[in-house]
């Protein structure tokens, strides 16, 4: 019997989990490396007091995404969790008045509109109408491609429609094309935030998140977003792939430009191909000797990243009244919080925020009586992070919150963890304490993101928010299956 063909993935966020199921099932002996001592990278979870707490991710939008992976493997998703649309989907905090909340079903969204700005459902429409057909071309299409050459976007169906998808167009301008209400605007506008870049600096191909948010609806899956994790690790250890939890990889071995295997926690482990699914600058800068890096020290240095952010998880001795599964609190001037992200990196002077808690939605995440908080802030990557800092924001953030529900909340939390970026850094080894990844701007997109194959050493292979198609947990597991397919196509698999 031949020896199948053994391959590394180093690190188990959901691409390195989605990599290795893939690999799995064409054959290959996986085995997934992870240093901390629990599976899901940015997507763990801990337990506190009673409390469940996810760590990361907590936006289900692009379900069909999710979707595509357990189809792949004759699953889905309802074989593992229970999923359900959350309505309304979120709430906006623009000041202590009511809140706006937006509602799951469309023709309430469009009477909404309405009655914030006359005119605005028709506007709606059209404004839903251009991001739905991005988010087909681009969604469904664009971001299967491994991003290895410019000749993928050189087609003759996507040059009819490159116009159509407004690559070149900023996000900022486009929005006011339809829309004039600075609530309206902000509503459009607040995806934007996590992406990385100013709304001017944006693509207007990304009013396809509107469309998966507004339109699809925003989800949650029963027990939290952990159970994605949970579910996806079972696909794949069906296939045979292997995890291993608290195992360091140390270095990769590389002769004749070819990765002959890994250091785990100093005892050494031959591979044929390896992927690097932990962070692509620890990999490329502290992993690999100097002379198989593909990206320099200044090339990192002047790439523009997407946010950090300050966490606070806190369990809360009571319910708090006004506040939604999801909450965003735009009650100072985005302007001003994304320019001191990504112009001017400081903390911020006027925050804004979000807030959710999943106990309004799911009973199991917070013994009974009690609610289970998380607040998020988005920062600049690579401030200063320092105790006194994080209590200063910790301050403001709540004193907002409890200006909003009337409340003191602060005498009632029972539980408090603090997480930002020297927390990043430590656990996940993100470059600069990064959050969400590299930004998607004009410059940093497609086939200008860090190749997903390493130009230097024929057998690695990179998966993850640092290479295409980009940040987030549905494009994280597209990454996994693209990179995947490479070293299927390349091994012959």
């Amino acid at each position: 019997m031949l020896n199948k063909t053994k391959i590394a993935v180093i690190g188990s966020g959901v691409a390195g989990i989605a990599t290795a199921a893939h690999l799995a099932r064409s054959g290959a002996e996986v085995h997934v490396f992870e240093k901390n001592n629990q599976i899901g990278g940015r997507a763990r979870k801990f337990e506190a007091n009673g409390f469940t707490f996810d760590m990361g991710p907590s936006w289900y939008w692009m379900p069909d995404v999710i979707d595509r992976f357990f189809d792949h493997f004759g699953k889905k998703t309802t074989d593992y969790f229970e999923l359900v649309k959350l309505d309304p989907g979120f709430q906006m905090v623009f000041n202590e008045s009511e809140p706006t909340a937006i509602p799951a079903s469309w023709e309430e969204l469009e009477d909404l509109f309405e009655s914030i700005e006359p005119g605005a459902k028709n506007y709606l429409n059209k404004f839903m109408d251009e991001a739905e057909f991005k988010y087909n071309v681009g969604v469904k299409d664009l971001v299967y491609q491994p991003g290895l050459s410019i000749k993928e976007l050189i087609r003759p169906d996507l040059i009819i429609s490159v116009f159509k998808l407004q690559v070149f167009s900023s996000f900022h301008t486009h929005v006011r094309k339809f829309f004039t209400n600075p609530k309206l605007i902000a509503l459009m506008e607040f995806p934007v935030l996590f992406l990385g870049a100013m709304p001017k600096q944006t693509p207007a191909l990304y009013s396809l998140m509107n469309y998966t948010g507004l339109k699809v609806g925003t989800f949650y899956p029963m027990g939290g977003f952990n159970e994605l994790v949970k579910a996806m690790v079972s696909v794949a250890q069906e296939q045979g792939a292997k995890f291993h939890v608290d195992s360091q990889v140390d270095n990769i071995f590389v002769n004749d430009n070819k990765a002959k295997g890994l250091t785990i926690n100093n005892q050494f482990h031959e591979f044929d191909a390896v992927v690097g699914a932990a962070d692509y600058n620890h990999v490329e800068q502290h992993l690999l000797p100097e002379q198989y890096r593909t990206y320099d020290k200044k090339y990192w240095d002047s790439r523009v990243f997407a946010p950090s952010c300050l966490l606070f998880y806190l369990g809360v001795d009571e319910k708090l009244e006004k506040l939604n599964h999801h909450n965003l609190f735009f009650d100072e001037n985005l302007d001003q919080h994304a320019v001191e992200i990504y112009e001017k990196p400081e903390w911020p002077t006027k925050p804004l925020f979000y807030a959710c808690c999943p106990s309004k939605t799911d009973d199991s995440v917070a013994p009974e009586g009690k609610e289970n908080l998380f607040v998020l802030m988005p920062i600049a990557p690579g401030l200063e992070d320092t105790d006194e800092v994080r209590e200063k924001y910790y301050n403001i953030l709540l004193g907002k919150l409890e200006s909003y529900t009337g409340q003191d909340i602060r005498s009632k939390v029972i539980y408090k963890r603090g997480y930002c970026v020297k927390d990043f850094e430590l656990d996940y080894n993100a470059f600069k304490g990064n959050a969400y990844g590299l930004a998607n701007t004009l410059g940093q997109t497609a086939n200008l993101k860090p190749k997903m194959k390493s130009s230097k050493v024929e057998n690695l292979y990179y998966a993850g928010q640092l290479t295409v198609p980009g940040p987030g947990v549905p494009p994280s597991i597209i990454s996994g299956e693209v990179c995947a397919n490479q070293i299927i196509k390349k091994l012959k698999l």
